[in-house]
């Protein structure tokens, strides 16, 4: 049996309302003792769960601290699995912190960081893997890595681990059937043995490559627009971001210094960053500002090039061109709403063969969402059709995966070249690794490590 356990679970500061979570087997009966219900008939203790009741939290005087809302889950039905009471006072940081003392008085004590979930995963509420999920649709950037925790969060993720799991265990059961009982069960079917190793390796392939995909959702990615002064690489900023955010003027070199904004693009968060046009100067500052391009420009994961089809590709194109030719780049051919154009098709596949060209107005939005589409694309690595699948995987996830991989690899190369009994360890290595995604092998310390970042009251 645990401690009882509360913690603001709400963030700091000024708002609406301030929400306190207690969880544990006395949790209710403590809070009866500093709850007054607005009708005194009421006794919570004899409430049912999935009920609210309005009344003050008082103190040892039985003065009101706080005119509050009390939510009661009893267990097993509440989010950590044991009983829960919920304080809903008004927002502040003096209600709430009020309404917590008066709480601990009671012989409750402050949970650590992600204890609630813990205790959820614990208990049996969520498995390793759904308890994960919640610090993803906490941090989740876009609505499409908030749509992928919440698939995680639903199962999605243990669905494909039960379903490898469960061909492992068909697979475990041919081996120590024929180790155990060869006169009964026979000889094990070799074909269909590497069939089903052939079929799981196939999809801890697309788990993995789909996690990766997955990745660009979670953390986003950096692109940098490049290119010499006054190409249009403010205007095509201000175009992305929806807004003015850069200055833009006729005249060269009006950028000085690298300027970011987040934007999400196909559900991708990106950290999209315009610099300094790059060109040898004598200005210290715009010197400096050069420096620094270069610098953002050889970390970027996506480079946008951009030309002036009404100058034309010159010298001091190429000069730049050949500087970042070994990034991942789209050239933007910008300005494409004048009429007068000094850029031709068998200039670009002359001077960038096999690179993504696109035509583009910053100034009338031309070719903004072809952009779009093959900024997508590009940091998918060209998979966004390869299958249907979507799943998010963190670190911990995929060297399992990746042990589990291994050992079906090995059992693949040995299959008709060693014991029964040496291919049953390989076998049952990756139902182990398998096991710990989902939490049924895992260890103390692993456990400790995944709720370590956790925000307290969660």
């Amino acid at each position: 049996m645990y401690d009882d356990i509360a913690a603001i679970s709400t963030p700091p500061g000024e708002g609406g309302i301030a929400i306190i979570r207690l969880s544990g087997s006395g949790v209710i009966e403590k809070a009866s003792k500093i709850f007054k219900p607005r009708r005194s008939e009421i006794d919570i203790r004899q409430k049912e769960g999935y009920s609210m009741t309005l009344g003050w939290i008082i103190n040892a005087e039985g003065e009101a601290i706080d005119e509050v809302l009390l939510a009661l889950m009893r267990a097993p039905r509440s989010y950590t699995g044991e009983d829960v009471v919920e304080i809903h006072c008004h927002g502040g940081i003096l209600p709430a912190r009020r309404c917590l003392e008066t709480v601990m008085r009671q012989g409750v004590r402050i949970a650590e960081p992600g204890e609630f979930t813990r205790r959820a995963f614990l208990n049996g509420r969520l498995d390793a893997s759904q308890a994960e999920a919640v610090i993803e649709i906490i941090r989740a950037k876009s609505d499409k890595s908030m749509q992928l925790a919440l698939k995680q969060l639903g199962g999605r993720n243990s669905e494909y681990i039960h379903t490898l799991e469960d061909r492992l265990l068909e697979l475990n059961a041919m081996v120590e059937g024929s180790l155990d009982f060869p006169e009964e069960v026979g000889e094990l079917e070799y074909d269909r043995a590497e069939a089903i190793i052939r079929e799981l390796i196939d999809i801890i392939e697309q788990l993995i490559r789909a996690g990766k995909r997955a990745d660009v959702y979670r953390e986003g990615i950096t692109i940098v627009i490049c290119g010499k002064p006054n190409v249009g690489k403010s205007s095509l900023l201000n175009t992305l971001v929806r807004k003015d955010r850069a200055i833009v003027t006729s005249i060269p070199g009006t950028t000085r210094d690298v300027i970011e904004e987040q934007i999400i693009i196909k559900g991708i968060p990106v950290w999209l960053m315009d610099t300094a046009g790059i060109h040898v100067t004598s200005d210290v500052v715009e010197k400096i500002g050069v420096e620094k391009s270069q610098e953002v420009i050889r970390e970027a994961d996506l480079v946008l090039f951009l030309l002036d089809a009404e100058e034309g590709i010159t010298d001091d194109d190429l000069e730049i061109y050949r500087s970042i030719e070994n990034q991942n780049l789209i050239i933007l051919v910008n300005k494409e709403d004048l009429e007068e154009k000094n850029i031709t098709s068998r200039e670009i596949n002359q001077h960038f063969p096999g690179l993504k060209v696109i035509k583009v107005s910053a100034k009338e939005e031309q070719g903004i969402e072809e952009l779009e589409d093959s900024i997508e694309e590009m940091v998918l690595g060209g998979e966004l059709q390869s299958d249907d699948l979507e799943i998010m995987i963190n670190l911990r996830h995929r060297e399992a995966l990746l042990r589990a991989y291994q050992h079906l690899q090995d059992a693949l190369q040995e299959l008709d070249q060693v014991t029964l009994d040496c291919l049953g360890v390989d076998v049952w290595g990756a139902l182990e690794a398998l096991g710990e995604i989902t939490g049924k092998n895992l260890r103390e310390e692993v456990i400790d490590r995944m709720f370590q970042d956790f925000c307290i009251g969660k």
